[in-house]
């Protein structure tokens, strides 16, 4: 029951933070905080992106045994679905007691991972560069463990829903329509705006098909899901600041912690910098 209020936890905030066209890129359990209520919080967004960027796409993000098959095979090109591929470890590593894919370096790592969900086949190497596909073609070939048998204790519900999150091909890892990829790519060369927001879809769709499956059920609320109403800018991380501005606005943000210290009384703008 703890391990199923904690997924839905996570999921829960991983809604928000998607439907701001943000990917956490780091998800892993020292990234996850609890209390003595059992509330859980996501945090560490030092490495996060906004979806829109063009020059943040690098392989160099998610701790390794979390990491999805695209990035360790150095995809350029990944969506919402690598922090879909990480919750799936997490939630496994909560059912099982240890964690799913201890890889000692990349090699390693992406045996592991094949060694449970099986060698692609050729459909699903479709999202990867030739050099990738060539790559996984001279690998041995893997048969996809069982699920059930694999992990005998863990409720057949919960099998289901980590299947789907630990897919080979992240087009297939519990997302949604695919109509709205499609119109993606067909619109792309020429609607930047339309692809904000249909990729705005694609990011939510991908976690509230998760937290629909049943075996939340009984969480399931989607009233109580809330989502991001304006997507966030990391416009902020490119504004060019002096030393002593810089110094400035840690001195003002370390004053912000202090009970004893009125804002009300400071003369200090920090719309001056922005």
């Amino acid at each position: 029951m703890f391990v199923q209020y904690f997924l839905y936890q996570i999921l829960r905030g991983l809604k928000y933070i998607h439907s701001a066209n943000v990917l956490h890129r780091d998800l892993k359990p020292s990234n996850l905080l609890l209390n003595a209520n059992c509330d859980l919080k996501i945090c560490d967004f030092g490495l996060a992106r906004v979806t829109s960027e063009t020059d943040f796409m690098t392989e160099y993000v998610v701790t390794r045994w979390y990491r999805a098959p695209e990035l360790l095979l150095n995809s350029s090109d990944y969506t919402a679905a690598i922090d879909v591929w990480s919750v799936g470890c997490i939630f496994m590593e909560l059912m099982d007691r240890k964690p799913l894919f201890p890889g000692r370096d990349h090699v390693h790592q992406l045996r592991l991972l094949m060694e449970l969900i099986g060698t692609p086949t050729e459909a699903e190497l479709g999202f990867l560069n030739e050099n990738a596909k060539r790559y996984i073609r001279q690998l041995p070939l893997y048969r996809r463990q069982s699920f059930t048998e694999k992990f005998p204790t863990v409720h057949p519900s919960a099998i289901d829903l980590v299947k789907k999150m630990l897919t080979f091909d992240p087009r297939q890892r519990i997302t949604g329509d695919s109509s709205i990829v499609l119109v993606v790519s067909f619109l792309s060369p020429n609607c930047p705006f339309i692809i904000t927001i249909a990729m705005s879809i694609i990011l939510m769709t991908t976690v509230e098909d998760a937290l629909a499956h049943p075996y939340l059920n009984s969480l399931h609320d989607i009233s109580d899901e809330p989502v991001c109403m304006t997507p966030f800018s990391f416009d902020f991380e490119q504004r060019a600041l002096s030393e002593e501005q810089m110094k400035e606005l840690i001195y003002r943000e370390a004053l912000a912690f202090n009970p004893d210290y009125d804002s009300s009384s400071s003369a200090f703008d920090p719309g001056a910098f922005q």
